[in-house]
């Protein structure tokens, strides 16, 4: 018989023998994106994916504060690839953000990647993106949009998991965050991992995830973590003084919503939530009153569109009506 191979024994370490990090942040930008995280930003056609990642590219670049309210935590050069926009037009957004903030744009580190084609997909185009990264040592990586990166099956797992594991790869070995933009699946649905197009390893590679949706003609953010707790869903708009740019909402500037308008607003920030929502966030998302929005809250209660949980409300799951149920229509009815 044949001696049996010996195989080679992993490397196991006790937990306390890790050496920690001293002074580790657990941001890139406070509350939106995790050091050294990878993960994507998720939204429909049209609806502000681009602006929000030049807007966190300018933050990470200047140290100042993601769409006027998230503060930077670990500011750094970024490198961004925009496939569906030319360089030109690229120019022109960043340094319009740049001019909101009131920084010059000559003094910005943001590099923009000027290729035809990058696909990911490819060992040579892989190499030159690391070879890039190795060369100008970016604090964030952005691409801009998944689609246009490679040619493969989005909705094959395995050949998804291939490609986001180089991703990931290329993350940990020069220690960067890493953001894709992709597109969600459909406009309804809820506005979270569930809602993007391909495979589920998508959403389950990321360590944070933002998801743009229009709901009621405004533009709801919200935000998901693999290791910390979410903000609130904030409302977006595409401002245009003292240049365009993303920012949030002022809170003093909706109007109170009607009953029907805060009805919708609070199914809206619900669907868009990962969590479920105190009436603290609620407040500040449908810009409105306590009695009001508890008023609102007991409606949406008793009408069973809504429940309460731990940790505040969330909308209460559809339970489908059985076949033996229903009943044919007759004679018009």
């Amino acid at each position: 018989m044949a001696p049996a191979l010996q195989a080679e024994l992993l490397t196991v370490v006790l937990a306390h023998a890790v050496p920690a990090e001293p002074g580790a942040r657990p941001w890139l930008v406070e509350g939106l994106w995790s050091r050294q995280g990878v993960g994507l930003i998720g939204g429909a056609p049209k609806c502000g994916k681009t602006w929000l990642a030049l807007d966190l590219a300018v933050s990470v670049a200047s140290g100042t504060p993601a769409l006027g309210r998230f503060g930077v935590a670990d500011p750094g050069a970024v490198l961004f690839y925009g496939a569906e926009d030319a360089p030109a037009a690229l120019r022109a957004r960043i340094e319009a953000i740049a001019r909101a903030r009131g920084i010059a744009l000559a003094g910005l580190d943001v590099g923009l990647i000027l290729c035809p084609s990058l696909r990911l997909d490819t060992e040579r185009d892989r190499a030159r993106l690391e070879a890039t990264v190795q060369r100008h040592r970016p604090r964030l990586v952005v691409l801009d949009p998944l689609v246009r990166l490679h040619r493969i099956d989005e909705n094959s797992a395995g050949d998804m998991s291939a490609l986001l594991a180089e991703l990931r790869l290329l993350q940990r070995n020069y220690g960067l965050a890493l953001i894709l933009v992709h597109h969600l699946r459909k406009q309804g649905g809820p506005a979270d991992g569930r809602a993007l197009r391909g495979s589920g390893d998508l959403h389950a590679w990321g360590d944070s995830n933002l998801f743009l949706r229009r709901r009621e003609r405004q533009l709801i953010l919200s935000a998901e973590h693999r290791s910390a707790p979410a903000p609130p869903p904030a409302v977006l708009e595409l401002a245009g003084e003292p240049a365009p740019h993303l920012r949030v909402v002022p809170t003093d500037t909706l109007p109170e919503p009607t009953t029907t308008a805060l009805a919708d607003r609070i199914l809206a920030a619900l669907e868009a939530a990962a969590a479920p929502l105190g009436r603290d966030a609620l407040r500040q998302i449908t810009r409105t009153r306590n009695a009001t929005l508890g008023e609102a809250l007991a409606r949406l209660r008793a009408e069973r569109r809504i429940e309460r949980r731990d940790g505040g409300f969330a909308l209460r799951p559809m339970i489908p009506v059985p076949t033996s149920m229903l009943t044919p229509e007759r004679n018009g009815e």
